[in-house]
């Protein structure tokens, strides 16, 4: 065994160690925590596979940008876990029948890599042009397609999520687009015509 299997091993350890606690974890802070980790986890794996551009979106993306978003979310929100609690076991069995699936459904497609004898290797122009160019020629040339898919679904998940938050409310104030372009300046401003000197009132019987 070399430095880079001990070295795989480790983080592999480490990753599947990290993604329990982020299910298991009683406080929403530390399973967002032990999320960071796990990220930084897979990061590193990426970068023993010498896929350095994925290891670095890993780490800018989803460490730096969601991951803290998610942080800052949870401590504002202060969310309830105990009532998140209720009806755990009672959908348990459902749930580890997906969860089950799904792991069956990843060995079967992850199996082929663990029968390799050799790594493969790349010839001399892919060594040249590096691993982000050649992601770049994959996905927009053979892989376009799916990009496209994944692109359509993710603004429709995006549309989804705002509709879900836009709910009328009573107290709530808005401005009506189409009455804002309508608006004149008649309706909005009122021109009031007034002597330039202001007389003042006369005093009865002389007084001051």
């Amino acid at each position: 065994m070399n430095t880079t299997t001990a070295l795989f091993y480790v983080f592999s350890a480490v990753l599947l160690f990290a993604a329990l606690r982020v299910i298991t974890a009683r406080s929403t802070v530390h399973a967002a925590l032990f999320l960071v980790l796990a990220f930084f986890s897979a990061s590193c794996i990426w970068m023993l596979l010498k896929a350095e551009f994925l290891a670095i979106v890993l780490v800018l993306v989803y460490v730096g940008a969601v991951m803290v978003l998610f942080l800052f979310v949870v401590m504002m929100l202060d969310i309830n876990t105990d009532s998140l609690r209720v009806g755990f076991w009672k959908h348990f069995p459902v749930a580890g029948l997906v969860g089950a699936l799904i792991a069956l459904e990843m060995a079967l497609v992850l199996m082929g890599g663990f029968r390799l004898t050799e790594a493969p290797v790349a010839d001399a122009a892919a060594i040249k042009m590096g691993n982000t160019k050649l992601l770049g020629i994959e996905m927009y040339t053979k892989y376009l397609y799916p990009l496209q898919v994944a692109a359509v679904l993710l603004l429709v998940a995006i549309v989804a999520a705002i509709s879900l938050t836009l709910r009328q409310r009573k107290d709530s104030r808005h401005m009506d687009a189409s009455e804002q372009v309508r608006a004149r300046k008649a309706d909005r401003v009122r021109l009031v015509k007034m002597a330039p000197v202001v007389e003042l009132p006369s005093t009865k019987d002389g007084g001051a």
